[in-house]
């Protein structure tokens, strides 16, 4: 009995976790990008900002997008989303 029930809470948490652990996506913004293939690269992206007076610390994917972390041209903070084929901001609902 004491077997069955651990097993029991074992699927069960594991079942309740699951969400959370798809694809590590954070939900801020998703972008319907289509295959990486027809993708511009993170090279442009940040060149693209870099002219714009940003100092990136980071690109990666996220939901689809590009997801950017910088110092913009105020030199403040920023975590912004790009959409990979348009190189377009993408407006998350915090903004």
């Amino acid at each position: 009995m004491s077997f069955r029930l651990s097993a029991a809470a074992l699927l069960v948490s594991a079942v309740a976790t699951m969400p959370f652990q798809v694809a590590g996506a954070t939900g801020l913004a998703t972008c319907d990008s289509g295959p990486p293939e027809k993708w511009q690269s993170k090279e442009k992206l940040t060149e693209k900002l870099q002219a714009k007076g940003w100092e990136i610390r980071n690109v990666k994917v996220d939901g689809g997008c590009y997801e950017v972390y910088a110092l913009d041209e105020k030199q403040e903070r920023v975590e912004a989303y790009f959409h990979p084929v348009t190189l377009e901001r993408v407006e998350i609902a915090a903004e």
